[in-house]
């Protein structure tokens, strides 16, 4: 059962009506964040009921200590987890000697959350009985401030309806805090000092083993009904934590309200010793310019967002609101300013996988940011992996590959690998592959290939070494196969010649040894300098052609499909159709052995090839491999909903693209798997964009064009998104009757609808 408490609206997300049975669930999909630090949507009062802490700053990480059964050689020693980070946002209430708690209080009426997508704010509201009898209402509005990424600021309004009262509130940092997914239950930070300049609070604290360093600090101001207070305060200073004690006393029904700043500056981008100083200049600057300035710009900020990467539905609330909520959340998490960061696939709303990237960036965030912001944040994901190939090569030597080639971690921080389950960690190495279909993706739709002379050959040389190594020659089959592998459904590991793998390996020899003629010919320094530095031979290549010409792919001639693997049609073929509902998910259902004997897929796999390749294959054939292979998926991964409706729509299978778009795009909200509460995919969110852009819209390029093929789902009375293709920013409106293109730019732009070329020029809608 899916649930349903989250009321269907275009630019909010709401919650009405309070049950602790779901805070948790909440406080991931209220999440917050500005692409520098983030923080589940957890109460600034203490909250006594079950909750899940977590506020956590990007780029900062902790190496947990791996924990398995026993050791296998090649195993990392760690696994990177994104950490808790000191909290800041904590403001203790009491009434009259009672604490605010709305887990002890006898009644709450009244609740509502919403979170603003098109402003960019949270807020939550209620009216409680509080075990003393007194009714209280509150009203707090929160945000992370976009323009001013170390800041944040709560507005927290507190009014007692029925008597005169004495408040208290008490701001706190607090660094004694532990993740919620420690391996060993250790903690992460160690507390180094706690400061206070007058009203302000600091703590600097640092992480075991990586020795990042941060201070959290914060500084509040009171009001009663709107007029600012200064009153005294008192400090209260422990170990790991310091708060500061403001005391008022209201008439009943008077309105008191604290405003706190708060955030965290770090040693990443300040001098470990200027900590203090440039936390003290931070809350200087907000304290000055005021809440309120605050909030406009924070509402300025996200009007600049959507005014490229809104995509706007007419006639389907639902579905508007699932893709603004996944357009909204990709944002909050990564803004493309810095290089050093990437997609982690929870971001901000949880710890669960850790590591701040997988292949997920390549395979589905790319194309998203790419078209809806400025082509150097593309540039800044793919850089990020060439910065990581030493570690890439590294991690390849570990398991006793040579000569440069480099196998990418599947979950990583800072290059090396991170992840420690066997069968994925050394066996998903796919996931290489999707690193060269960046770099390709990003020359087809930016048309710089200027990358990859400068960075992305020297990437793709190293990945098609591993590829070269990790085939063999199989003397039986007069072919290089490629043995001992999971391929993107995870459902089968440790398998022999899984189609997908080899079908990547192959094309990814195949791109390099095109792009070292290309570089060769027009960029000859870069060429030389590439040959010395790698030491790559004419002979070296001839192998690698050898390894492209000769590749096995298993197929069937019953089905006339590729299999998946070797053994794919050794399995009980049972569609998933008869598969009880009561056994699923069979991932929380089934053991594990018996998900590896079972035909069920867990996402894409032979159809992610046909997804990255599709203009490898005929209409057709993508036609009769969907046909065998999606009735086997259970579609338990959050990647696989999107892919499955961009090909959906090419089949013009409406329905079922439709079907499959409105699971990717509330897959979190509707927990569709029932584990939202441990954070949101954001990750596949970008998938979301991508089923209405290159599935419903047809998006493609083809000849170094723009081409769209648009269709419509049933019901809609229309859609339109943003592209930035080159420079030029083109607005595409579909309607069920016609499509409209609308160029920004100064120069008209051939591009190809339904399979004709038109010309739009600057400024004059054109309709087909």
């Amino acid at each position: 059962m899916n649930q349903d408490y989250i009321i269907p609206n275009n630019w909010s997300i709401l919650e009405e009506g309070f049950d602790a049975e779901r805070v948790e669930a909440s406080e991931s999909l209220f999440s917050l964040g500005n692409g520098a630090m983030g923080q589940r949507a957890n109460f600034e009062e203490n909250y006594s009921g079950s909750t899940f802490q977590g506020s956590y700053i990007a780029g900062i990480y902790y190496p947990d200590k791996t924990k398995v059964g026993w050791w296998k050689n090649g195993y990392p020693e760690y696994f990177a987890k994104v950490l808790n980070a000191p909290n800041w946002i904590g403001i203790n209430v009491s009434i009259n000697g009672e604490a605010l708690d709305l887990h002890t209080c006898k009644d709450v009426k009244d609740y509502r959350r919403e979170f603003n997508m098109k402003e960019g704010w949270y807020e939550r509201s209620f009216t409680a009985i509080m075990p003393n009898e007194l009714e209280v209402e509150v009203k707090v509005l929160r945000f992370l401030s976009l323009k001013r990424n170390e800041l944040g600021a709560i507005k927290y309004e507190l009014t007692v309806k029925n008597v005169d009262a004495n408040i208290i509130f008490e701001p706190y940092l607090d660094s004694g805090i532990t993740n919620e997914d420690a391996n060993w239950e250790e903690k992460f930070w160690k507390t180094l000092e706690i400061n206070t300049i007058a009203d302000r609070g600091f703590i600097t604290a640092k992480t075991f083993k990586t020795e990042f360093h941060a201070t959290a600090f914060m500084q509040s101001r009171l009001f009663q009904d709107d007029r600012e207070v200064k009153t005294g305060f008192s400090k209260i200073q422990e170990n790991e934590k310091i708060s500061f004690r403001y005391e008022v006393a209201a008439k009943k029904g008077e309105k008191v309200a604290l405003q706190k700043f708060g955030g965290y500056v770090t040693d990443m981008n300040h001098q470990r010793e200027q900590l203090v100083f440039a936390a003290n200049n931070v809350l200087e600057n907000a304290v000055s310019a005021g809440f309120e300035t605050l909030l406009e710009e924070q509402k300025q900020a996200w009007a600049e967002i959507w005014e490229m990467a809104d995509i706007a539905i007419q006639g389907d609330v639902k579905a508007q609101q699932g893709i603004r909520f996944n357009i909204f959340q990709l944002n909050q998490t990564y803004l493309g300013t810095d290089a050093r960061l990437n997609i982690g696939p929870k971001g901000f709303t949880g710890e669960k996988y850790g590591g701040s990237t997988y292949w997920d960036t390549e395979a589905y965030c790319i194309p998203f940011y790419m078209a809806t912001k400025n082509h150097e944040v593309a540039r800044n994901l793919l850089t990020y992996r060439y910065n990581h190939l030493g570690r890439a090569i590294e991690n390849a030597e570990k398991l006793g590959f040579t000569n440069g080639a480099a196998l990418y971690p599947m979950v990583t921080m800072n290059g090396e690998e991170s992840h420690n389950e066997w069968e994925i960690t050394f066996e998903e190495i796919h996931r290489n592959g999707a690193m060269v279909v960046a770099i390709k993706r990003y020359v087809d739709y930016t048309g710089d290939f200027s990358y990859i002379p400068e960075k992305g050959l020297e990437v793709m040389i190293a990945i098609a070494r591993f590829w070269q190594q990790r085939a063999n020659y199989s003397t039986q089959k007069d072919k290089f196969v490629i043995l001992g592998v999971t391929g993107p459904n995870e459902y089968e590991n440790n398998v022999n010649n899984n189609w997908y793998t080899n079908y990547i390996a192959k094309w990814c020899i195949d791109y390099c040894v095109a792009s070292i003629e290309k570089v060769k010919q027009e960029f000859a320094s870069d060429y030389s300098r590439i040959i010395e530095k790698t030491g790559l031979s004419a002979e070296e290549v001839s192998n690698w052609k050898e390894v492209s010409e000769k590749m096995y792919f298993p197929y069937s001639e019953e089905y006339k499909v590729f299999l998946q693997q070797d053994n794919f049609l050794d399995k009980e073929i049972v569609p998933v159709s008869e598969l009880s509902r009561a056994q699923r998910p069979i991932n929380q259902k089934w053991s594990w052995d018996r998900i590896l004997r079972s035909c069920y897929i867990k996402q894409a796999d032979v159809l992610q090839g046909f997804y990255f390749f599709e203009d490898h294959f005929s209409k057709a054939e993508l036609e009769k491999h969907f046909d065998f292979y999606e009735p086997l998926t259970v579609h338990e991964s959050s990647l696989s909903p999107c892919v499955h409706s961009i090909q959906a729509a090419a089949l013009g299978r409406m329905e079922q693209a439709y079907e499959f778009y409105l699971r990717t795009s509330r897959l979190d909200l509707d927990d569709y798997n029932n584990e939202v509460k441990e954070g949101c995919h954001i990750t596949s969110m970008a998938g979301t964009w991508m089923s209405i852009v290159e599935g419903f819209g047809g998006m493609r390029i083809v000849d170094g064009k723009l081409s769209f093929n648009p269709r419509i789902p049933n019901g809609w009375e229309g859609y339109s998104f943003k592209l930035n293709f080159r420079d030029q920013i083109l607005k595409i409106n579909v309607a069920p009757e016609k499509t409209s293109f609308t160029l920004e730019g100064h120069d008209p732009l051939e591009i190809h609808v339904n399979g004709n070329v038109v010309k739009v020029e600057p400024s004059v809608p054109l309709t087909v």
